[in-house]
C-alpha cells in the first residue's frame, strides 16, 4: 500500500479530495497548518515529508527562506510545479522519507503532517529516526496524526472521497476505532499520543505531545 498514493490518488486526483473536504475538516487542516508555521522563523530551511502537489509549499515558503518538499509519486510533483511556479524559494524533488538524499544536520525544520507517518506506509521508527538525523542541532521535527476526538469527521471525509471514486468503497464490517478500511486495500491508521512518545524514547530529542483544534496529535521534537 505504500505506492496507493504515487499510483492511484495523486496530482488532481489527490487535490480533489482537498476541494470536496467538509468545512470541519478544511478548519483541521488550516489549524495544522497554523502549528506548523507558528514554529518557522525567516531564516529556516524547511524540508516537508510527503508534500504531494505542493499544496502547503507557498505557505511555508511565505514564512521561511527556503522549502523543499520531498513525495515519491512523480505525478503529483509534475502537477504541483506547475502550480507553484511563481513561488522562487521552494524544490520540489523526488524522495523516499525513509531514505533521504540530504546531508546530516541539514535542516532548521522538519515536517510530516496530516498523519504522514501512517500514509506513507513505512517503518515508522525508521522514518522518525531519519528526519531527526538531517535536523540541525536544536531543529525541529513535527509529525502530526489524527486525534480520537476527530473520528466523525475524518470518516465523513473519507465518505466523501470513496463516493467520488478517489479512494475505494470503505468496508463499513471493518472499518472503526480510528482505522478506516477500504475494499480495494487501502488502510488508514492513525498514531496516538503513547504510540508516538514510544517511536522516540531514547532517540537525541526533547519530545513533547500536543493537540490542535481536538483534531490533530503534534509529536514536537527538538533535536539535541
Amino acid at each position: 500500500m505504500n505506492n496507493y498514493y504515487a499510483e492511484k490518488l495523486s496530482a488532481e486526483r489527490l487535490r480533489r479530495c482537498y476541494e470536496i473536504a467538509p468545512q470541519r475538516v478544511k478548519q483541521y487542516l488550516e489549524a495544522e497548518l497554523t502549528f506548523v508555521l507558528d514554529r518557522i522563523s525567516p531564516s529556516n530551511l524547511v524540508l516537508e515529508l510527503g508534500c504531494g502537489y505542493g499544496r502547503l509549499i507557498p505557505k511555508l515558503a511565505k514564512k521561511a527562506r527556503f522549502v523543499v518538499g520531498i513525495d515519491t509519486s512523480i505525478s503529483s510533483l509534475e502537477y504541483g510545479r506547475k502550480l507553484i511556479r511563481s513561488t522562487s524559494n521552494c524544490l520540489l524533488i523526488q524522495m523516499d522519507a525513509t531514505q533521504l538524499s540530504f546531508l546530516d544536520r541539514t535542516f532548521d525544520v522538519v515536517v510530516c503532517i496530516q498523519n504522514g507517518i501512517s500514509a506513507f506506509h513505512v517503518d515508522q521508527e525508521h522514518l522518525i529516526r531519519e528526519s531527526i538525523r538531517v535536523a540541525k542541532q536544536g531543529g525541529t521535527i513535527l509529525f502530526s496524526s489524527y486525534s480520537d476526538k476527530f473520528w466523525k469527521y475524518r470518516l465523513e471525509w473519507f465518505k466523501r472521497q470513496s463516493e467520488e471514486g478517489l479512494v475505494g468503497e470503505i468496508d463499513f464490517n471493518k472499518t472503526r476505532d480510528g482505522v478506516i478500511i477500504c475494499k480495494d486495500g487501502f488502510t488508514a491508521s492513525t498514531v496516538g499520543r503513547e504510540r508516538f512518545l514510544a517511536l522516540t524514547a531514547g532517540l537525541n530529542v526533547e519530545t513533547t505531545i500536543a493537540e490542535a483544534d481536538e483534531s490533530s496529535i503534534f509529536c514536537e521534537m527538538i533535536s539535541r
